[in-house]
């Protein structure tokens, strides 16, 4: 049985029929019980009443024997095993030889009528009479009605209300099933429909056709599920696309300098160039820029499987600051841009590798000399978190440090021309250039920040860019917020 519809079916169908069976049943027996109950007390009041009469005829309990017993034939108990339909009953008269239902005691407790249990002139325990009914005329208790046998046969009344009480729970329980096996078509396409729809698109996507979508039908789980396939489809869609993005961009960027280098080698090869030390250099150039892609790639792959081996130290936010400054300086005079270390005081060391951070904080300040007009200035920070700061999450989903009196932020603010908005949730994205024209003239690859990105996570740490588009102040922020000791 492969069809979810069917079992479900099936399922729903045995629960209900399960619980029809057992509301009948229990339907039935309590039915049956109090109809039991009304009949007893029932005829126990025609017994109270004919008694009653008798005495307030009499005067007395005399007699009351041959009296009340022929009256009260239809008093009577049905016998312990009744005879079939059709068949007479034992005794060799067709009248059943039973006893009574009631029996009766004086005001002394002492049984003048039979029944039962309670035998003639026995005395009846003070429980039992409390247990019956008592006889009462002119407002003077004068017996007691005691129950002594089983409850009395039904009649043919009784006996037809019982039969068609059963035939309404049979029919019941019969429309029930029905409606259960509508019910449960109903509710098992429901469930099954939209996990045929998942089985489907998800056969779609393993021929490769990742643009799958599946409709939400509901709020609950099943509807969850949707939600995050359909969640799933978008982030393979982008990821294939990134991944098609990235080889184009790597053999772009390699095809590039391999390009010039074979030309200068041929070229000198067939005499038509002759070697010499500038382009030696110039071939040299491009030999490193291959090299500089190559360890670029070999860092990320390195950072994607966590293999990035960091060796880390305590140091304290100025002297890892500091150097970047320096080394930056004359870069940043040449491009008429103000490069300056603000520092609060008593910030606490952080545990770092420093050459893995010093390529985080060259390619930051790479990035805003280069988007820095002349006269603008660069400025690099280091302050103690505050409780938002450290509780944000950065670009690219990582989550900062949890407490912000053991974080550090450092931070690189430049008043250039700011980053699009619709640019900015992918810069740290790989081989992604937000203006490929200026990059390809600078030839940079496209994965500085995205090496930045995971460099900084490797560290348990976070990086996150904010920008204004327009000169001005401020330009653009990049900070990196690191847990300190």
């Amino acid at each position: 049985m492969k069809s979810l519809t069917v079992r479900l079916t099936l399922a729903f169908l045995a629960v209900s029929l399960v619980g029809a069976v057992l509301a009948a049943l229990f339907a039935r027996w309590t039915t049956s019980r109090q109809f039991d109950q009304f009949v007893l007390d029932q005829s126990r009041a025609e017994f109270v009443a004919l008694v009653t009469a008798y005495y307030q005829e009499h005067r007395a309990w005399d007699g009351i024997r041959d009296i009340i017993r022929p009256a009260s034939s239809g008093l009577q108990q049905a016998p312990a095993n009744p005879p079939q339909r059709g068949q007479p009953a034992p005794g060799g008269s067709g009248q059943s030889q039973t006893a009574t239902v009631f029996a009766l005691a004086d005001n002394r407790r002492r049984v003048i009528l039979p029944a039962g249990r309670f035998h003639e002139d026995e005395v009846v325990p003070i429980d039992e009479e409390a247990r019956g009914v008592a006889v009462v005329v002119d407002s003077l208790p004068v017996g007691t009605v005691l129950t002594g046998g089983n409850p009395p046969a039904f009649g043919p009344d009784q006996e037809r209300f019982i039969a068609q009480t059963n035939e309404a729970l049979i029919f019941g329980g019969m429309g029930a099933a029905v409606i259960a096996v509508v019910l449960g078509v109903i509710l098992a396409r429901t469930l099954a429909h939209p996990l045929a729809e998942l089985t489907t698109a998800i056969r779609a996507m393993s021929k490769g056709q990742l643009d799958q979508k599946v409709p939400v039908r509901s709020q609950d789980e099943i509807g969850e599920l949707a939600v995050a396939f359909n969640q799933m489809s978008d982030d393979l869609q982008r990821t294939n696309q990134q991944r098609r993005q990235m080889t184009a961009d790597i053999a772009h960027d390699l095809r590039t300098p391999l390009t010039v280098i074979a030309g200068y080698v041929e070229s000198m090869r067939d005499g038509v160039l002759a070697p010499t030390p500038e382009r030696y250099d110039t071939i040299y150039g491009e030999v490193q820029h291959l090299q500089h892609l190559v360890e670029d790639l070999r860092t990320l792959s390195l950072a994607d499987a966590g293999e990035l081996r960091l060796n880390r130290v305590s140091v304290h936010p100025r002297d890892l600051l500091e150097p970047v400054v320096a080394a930056f300086s004359q870069r940043a005079d040449s491009c008429k841009a103000t490069l300056r270390l603000e520092m609060e005081s008593n910030l606490p060391n952080i545990m770092i590798d420093v050459p893995r951070m010093n390529e985080v904080f060259a390619n930051l300040v790479s990035n805003a000399l280069r988007y820095t007009s002349a006269g603008g200035s660069i400025t690099l920070s280091a302050q103690q978190a505050t409780t938002g700061d450290a509780n944000m999450r950065a670009v690219g989903h990582y989550d900062a440090p949890s407490t912000a009196k053991n974080a550090v932020m450092l931070k690189v603010i430049d008043d250039g021309a700011g980053i699009a908005p619709e640019a900015l949730p992918h810069i740290f994205e790989r081989f992604y250039r937000a203006d490929a024209s200026r990059t390809e003239q600078t030839g940079e690859s496209g994965l500085g920040l995205a090496i930045a990105r995971s460099i900084v996570t490797a560290h348990g740490g976070t990086i996150e860019a904010s920008s204004t588009l327009g000169h001005g102040s401020p330009g653009t922020t990049f900070t990196v917020t690191l847990a300190c000791l």
